[in-house]
């Protein structure tokens, strides 16, 4: 991923994390302000239903009171404690009472219980009532909650009772006012709210039990479970009821609380409402107005991020660019960035770095060029003074013979002569040979079989395997039967193996073993030699591939150049790996393929030195040091780097 994209996902994250965050905190933070508030709402509500059904229950009282305090009612009791009294006289007494108190029920109970007059029911005369002649003081109670027998059904009422007595009997006055929906209707709500009243009468949920201000409740089957559960637990219960399938445009809250009679007997249940429609609907616009806005926030903080990566990548784009220059070779590449801060300093930074390494390369080459000189001097100079000095005893020789001839002078000129000519091929053979090294050939690339090829090789060195008076060299192949077939030039491919053949066996006169393995290393096939020899220190590795490393007399020391020729031809690597006592293992690289190559590439220039190759004698050594060093195409041992 670049880094613009990655700055622009950054950006994007980033922005839509915040929003999120700010949304989800802002939604959180309502949700619970809404609810402390729905709360306050809920409670204030039910102390007023408390207040309003206290304030009942004191009207109720006294009213009941009242009528048992009045003077009629003296003379009732008084009447009623005679011997052989009619208390059928009083049967129709009870619902004008009632009226005159504006009371809903009103009981005259006797002393042993007995209904005398019902202002409710009056055909219940004679019924007995013994829960009121329990012995409970009932002057000193309150209103309380009871249910009521009519004719046609039962209802609740909030009723007091009150005792008048005369001599040793007494006699009971129970009154009281209905509790339903005319008095949920004196309760003022707030918006969103409602209160409804359960009148807990039979033994399974009715929803027809179920009423409010404007009477039975519609859907009333909704709370059954809520009903059924403080039914069974007798205690306040909260519950969210949902009122369509996504309980997001209508649902509500709902606090169901038991209404308990003098026995503590469940009569009824409050349930009081709060709807979650208004908050709901915020919440859902401050999500609508959250993705609006984060919406608008994320492509005006994209289009801040391509215009913040734009700024930045595009100078860092131009310095890779150039970098690559460098890398390729093109050193004094500059960027033009017109940029402050960081990126200008660095556009400075990099530019001075591409002079400078310019500069030093131009030094290095001038360096290394009179370096190239001086080797190739030193190694001509060792080269030819071996034929130089027989040559210089031959000439002395004959200039003695013409001042002092002698009798055998035909044979000593004979001698001498053959002598010269001799030392003349040695000389021939040197200049021979360099010349070969400076005229390598360009590669013609075709697939070939490898193994075939090393095993061909291997057998032409039989003679010196096993040469008589000398220790034998064990050869040992370890070939990939399945190796592809890359493409080389046969030729030099085939003398490379023959010269890394040659100097293993240079390296073990006390004898050994040889082994070549081959196997495929991702696009390419690896040749690798290992001899048992004395191995090679640090210092010998790193200058393993010049001209002037050999150790064979008869050798020029352009043998392991020569394979480093042909491995920088190729495209390959090249690295040796040894240690002093271990032996040494030369690993040879050889690409796959060669699309497109017709001649011999020239190896690129690098950063560090740029050769070039004057004529006519600097490329016999300087071109051969450059690619064994400094090619980028070949690899040697960490020791060898060290050079």
């Amino acid at each position: 991923m670049s880094f613009r994209a990655k700055l622009q996902t950054l950006f994007a994250l980033t922005i839509v994390a915040a929003v999120g965050a700010m949304a989800w905190g802002f939604s959180v933070y309502t949700r619970r302000a809404y609810e402390k508030i729905d709360e306050q709402r809920t409670d204030a509500l039910v102390a007023q239903f408390h207040r309003e059904y206290a304030q009942r229950g004191d009207e109720v009282a006294r009213r009941v009171q009242s009528i048992s305090d009045a003077e009629s009612t003296l003379r009732m009791a008084m009447d009623l404690n005679r011997p052989q009294a009619d208390a059928s006289q009083y049967y129709n007494d009870g619902r004008g009472i009632a009226q005159s108190q504006q009371l809903d029920y009103l009981d005259v109970v006797a002393d042993d219980g007995s209904l005398i007059t019902s202002a409710e029911w009056p055909s219940r005369f004679g019924y007995k009532n013994e829960w009121v002649a329990s012995g409970t003081d009932w002057n000193s109670q309150g209103a309380f909650l009871r249910r009521v027998e009519l004719a046609d059904r039962a209802e609740l009422g909030l009723l007091a009772v009150r005792v008048v007595r005369v001599g040793d009997k007494k006699l009971y006055f129970i009154g009281g006012k209905r509790l339903d929906q005319e008095f949920l209707a004196t309760l003022a709500l707030s918006t969103g709210m409602r209160v409804m009243f359960y009148k807990n009468l039979e033994p399974n949920f009715n929803a027809s039990a179920l009423v409010d201000s404007l009477g039975v409740v519609a859907q009333g089957e909704q709370f059954g479970s809520l009903v059924t559960e403080v039914q069974r637990t007798h205690g306040e219960l909260r519950k969210k009821i949902d009122w369509t399938a996504d309980g997001v445009r209508n649902s509500e809250n709902m606090r169901a609380m038991p209404l308990l009679g003098h026995e503590n007997d469940l009569l009824g249940v409050l349930l009081v409402g709060s709807s979650l429609q208004d908050i709901n609907q915020m919440l859902h616009g401050i999500r609508s107005m959250a993705l609006l806005s984060g919406g608008g926030a994320l492509l005006l903080g994209l289009l801040l991020a391509a215009w913040i990566s734009s700024r930045v990548s595009r100078p860092i784009e131009e310095l890779t660019a150039s970098a690559e220059e460098i890398a390729a070779g093109r050193l004094g590449d500059t960027v033009n960035i017109r940029a402050r801060g960081e990126i200008g300093r660095l556009a400075a930074a990099f530019n001075d770095m591409s002079l400078r390494l310019a500069e030093q390369r131009r030094r290095l080459v001038q360096i290394e060029r009179v370096g190239a000189w001086r080797e190739l001097a030193r190694r001509v100079a060792t080269e030819l003074k071996g034929p130089l000095f027989p040559l210089q005893l031959t000439a002395e020789n004959l200039q003695r013979l013409d001042k002092y001839p002698s009798k055998n002078f035909d044979a000593e000129v004979l001698e001498s002569t053959a002598t010269l000519r001799t030392e003349l091929e040695n000389l021939k053979t040197v200049v021979n040979r360099f010349s070969e090294f400076a005229k390598m050939p360009s590669p013609h690339f075709e697939a070939l079989d490898l193994n075939d090829m090393i095993r061909s090789v291997v057998k032409s060195f039989e003679a010196q395997l096993s040469a008589v008076g000398r220790p034998p060299i064990i050869p040992e192949l370890y070939l990939d039967e399945d190796l592809v077939h890359p493409h080389a030039d046969v030729i030099l491919l085939r003398k490379s193996l023959e010269n890394l053949v040659r100097n293993s066996l240079d390296a073990m006169p006390a004898g050994g073993t040889l082994t070549v393995r081959t196997s495929r290393r991702d696009d390419f096939v690896r040749i690798a030699l290992t001899d048992t020899g004395a191995g090679l220190t640090a210092e010998e590795c790193a200058r393993l591939f010049t001209p002037s490393s050999t150790s064979r007399p008869s050798s020029s020391g352009l043998d392991l150049a020569f394979v480093q020729s042909v491995v920088c031809d190729h495209k390959g690597k090249i690295e040796v790996e040894s240690a002093t006592g271990a032996g040494a293992t030369i690993r040879m690289d050889i690409p796959i393929t060669h699309p497109g190559v017709q001649s011999k590439p020239v190896p690129p220039p690098v950063a560090v030195a740029e050769i070039t190759r004057p004529e006519p004698l600097y490329p016999v050594l300087a071109g051969v040091e450059t690619e064994a060093v400094n090619h980028p195409g070949v690899e040697l041992s960490s020791e060898t780097k060290q050079d």
